[in-house]
């Protein structure tokens, strides 16, 4: 299983021969300017919840590539309104693809579309794949239902947010990795705006203090699990 980083909330997952792209926000992000959005391949993407920094480009992946929408009931509706392939979940709610088990699981945050129209309750994904699992947590406080993962699914890794102001901070997601049993974490949500900017250096050493990994990878790199 390879991770990349594309920026802000955006990975991409290479499973068992297919493409995933996960909360897409590339082209209006400054620091990922050297990421060609129309060069990326995907057989899916994963949407957690409606806001713009996490679907910017989901129609522009779409319409290049023949795949299908992996989100909550709201968000791929509106997506199959308007004529692409999507798969509908909602919270609990797991399925079965070509890839791998995907689980949609809670989170603690507000979800809207650009316009202000509902985008139903926004949600993280576990992703159960090639012997490897990671949790993809959306943007999110900090919440007990984080408990429940390991009960069910033993992680190799962690995606967190990290910026604070909007979802959790440095020492929330130190928390959030013991709930959930990993201590191999990938920040993201962090230095894409004004609000949440981090110190890396500091967020690293909290990290390590712990115990646990933080990885801050740089936009476009990856790594294997």
């Amino acid at each position: 299983m390879k991770i990349t980083f594309y920026g802000h909330s955006c990975i991409g997952i290479e499973v068992s021969g297919k493409h995933i792209i996960v909360d897409p926000f590339i082209s209006a992000n400054p620091n990922a300017s050297h990421i060609d959005v129309n060069s990326l391949k995907a057989d899916y993407i994963l949407i957690t919840h409606a806001h713009q920094d996490h679907i910017l480009d989901v129609e522009t992946i779409a319409k290049n590539n023949n795949l299908v929408i992996v989100s909550n009931w709201e968000i791929a509706t509106h997506y199959g309104n308007k004529g692409f392939q999507n798969h509908p979940m909602n919270h609990g709610g797991s399925w079965s693809f070509d890839f791998g088990k995907v689980k949609y699981v809670n989170a603690v945050h507000s979800s809207s579309f650009p316009d202000g129209s509902y985008g139903g309750s926004a949600g993280g994904f576990v992703i159960e794949g090639e012997h490897k699992n990671i949790y993809i947590s959306g943007d999110t406080a900090l919440t007990m239902d984080m408990k429940l993962i390991p009960m069910r699914t033993q992680l190799d890794l962690a995606v967190f947010p990290i910026g604070n102001n909007f979802t959790m901070d440095v020492e929330d997601a130190i928390m959030a990795a013991d709930f959930v049993g990993c201590d191999k974490i990938l920040g993201c949500h962090y230095d894409t705006f004004g609000f949440i900017v981090i110190n890396h250096e500091e967020a690293k050493k909290k990290f390590f203090d712990a115990g646990k990994d933080l990885m801050l990878l740089r936009i476009g790199d990856n790594l294997s699990l």
